[in-house]
């Protein structure tokens, strides 16, 4: 269950690694705290020249500033534990499981039989009231199949058992959606912090067009330098477009989680795109799980009804007795007869399943203790995860966001002012880029990783 790093990052996103890989190459030493993705400050130079001009307006989710429905993280997990679909056919099986109790708890229905013997078919000329009464037979019983060794409430306590099995493995599903659930929303938070970011420097490097332009026109820079600064804007431009086509996707991924028909088409996501510490320790999370967990709870209720159906089978080899009364009128003489019947278990004492039952009843100990490893394993790996990702993001926190900005508005406030080259300022450009990018990168695999202990756990309440 461990992830590190980018583990998250989809296919989709591809167009981000460069970018990010890039902003790892000149890190330096870590300096004084720094708020979580800060805004880009104005430098404090003379405010006259029109280098000062306000970038515009982020025009992030533009589509959805009017969203006819905005969710939180809590909100999505219970649209889908109530509309997911695939859910809500795995939860049919408890009903399915209940259903069998009835069947198991019925008693054997009575046989009711009769016949008539000795009528003159072949000789209808004989057929009178005194033949049928003098003559010919008539027979009416009915039998009753006593089951001994308790098999009905065998039966029904070994499907009652099942059903506690199957209960917890639905909820056990539950968990499992709900951590998609998670994974899917902070995706989308990622790709709007995304597109917020894009839209920003795009609008901000227009500004630098701009001045370049002036530039140009008053000859300070030459033309081949104004023409790379617009082939730069390309990669902004490209940037917004892929940005835009993930967050439109991630919604979508996210819409199939909740149900389709759950929330409408212009929907979008209210969450806190932000750092968030995890309190407490290994030890209580792994104690937490193994009391919680309910993959783990149904391989224990498992052992149950293995032994359940041990006993079924010890019943079933015990053989029942069926029980008969007949009325028979012959000769004009009405008796009445009792018969009994029982098998006699010298071959067959059902020796074969009760040996099957015995293996299984292991079968499900050993299941039951490799999903307590597997329980303790993934808390652990989730743990190391949050802490390895919580790591990254302090060192971004620390100093790397402050020193990136500050190297890109030096930079940019230089070149506006013929202090730095054109080549100077781009990579400066490319490397608060980078930087932000990563940060966001960062934080979404540190959240996730959060989500991920949460499911490790089996609750959503951590300590």
């Amino acid at each position: 269950m461990g992830f590190s790093g980018f583990d998250f990052v989809r296919p989709r996103h591809r167009w981000i690694a460069p970018i990010v890989l890039a902003g790892f190459v000149g890190g330096g030493a870590a300096a004084q705290s720094q708020p979580a993705a800060p805004a880009r400050q104005q430098n404090p130079a003379p405010a006259a020249t029109p280098s000062q001009a306000p970038a515009p307006p982020p025009q992030a989710l533009a589509q959805n500033n009017h969203a006819s429905v905005r969710i939180t993280l809590e909100d999505a997990i219970q649209m889908a534990l109530q509309h997911n679909h695939n859910l809500l056919a795995q939860r049919s099986t408890i009903q399915q499981n209940q259903a069998e109790e009835i069947t198991a708890n019925l008693r054997p229905d009575p046989v009711l039989f009769g016949d008539a013997q000795f009528l003159p078919v072949f000789q209808p000329n004989q057929f009178s009231g005194d033949y049928l009464n003098n003559s010919a037979q008539f027979d009416v019983g009915i039998s009753y199949l006593f089951e001994r060794g308790q098999k009905r409430q065998h039966r029904l306590q070994a499907a009652k058992d099942q059903t506690a099995v199957t209960v917890s493995t639905v909820a056990d599903n539950e968990r499992t959606l709900t951590f998609q659930v998670a994974q899917a929303f902070i995706n989308v938070e990622l790709a709007e912090s995304s597109l917020d970011l894009a839209q920003q420097d795009l609008g901000s490097f227009q500004n630098t067009v701009a001045i370049s332009n002036a530039q140009y026109q008053a000859g300070d820079i030459s033309e081949d330098d104004l023409l790379k600064v617009k082939l730069q804007m390309l990669q902004f431009q490209t940037d917004v477009s892929q940005a835009r086509l993930t967050t439109v996707q991630d919604l979508s991924d996210l819409r199939q989680l909740l149900g389709y028909e759950s929330v409408p088409a212009d929907y979008d996501v209210a969450g806190q795109f932000e750092y968030a510490a995890v309190p407490g320790n290994l030890e209580d999370f792994q104690m937490k799980a193994l009391q919680g967990r309910p993959d783990l709870r149904a391989a224990q209720l498992g052992v149950t009804a293995a032994n359940s159906q041990l006993a079924l089978q010890k019943a079933i080899g015990k053989r029942d007795v069926t029980g008969q009364i007949n009325y028979t009128h012959v000769a004009d003489m009405s008796t009445a007869s009792l018969f009994g019947q029982i098998q006699l278990p010298i071959f067959d004492r059902n020796q074969g399943e009760i040996a099957r039952a015995q293996y299984a009843i292991n079968q499900a100990r050993e299941q039951e203790q490799s999903t307590n490893n597997q329980v303790l394993t993934d808390v652990h790996d989730a743990y190391e995860s949050v802490r390895s990702n919580d790591a990254i993001v302090d060192l971004y926190r620390s100093g790397y966001l402050d020193e990136a900005q500050q190297d890109r508005d030096i930079s940019e406030y230089a070149y506006r002012r013929g202090a730095a080259s054109l080549l100077d300022f781009l990579d400066a450009e490319r490397s608060y880029r980078a930087t932000q990018l990563g940060y966001r990168q960062s934080l979404a695999s540190y959240l996730l990783a959060v989500e991920q202990l949460r499911e490790a756990v089996g609750t959503r309440s951590l300590p």
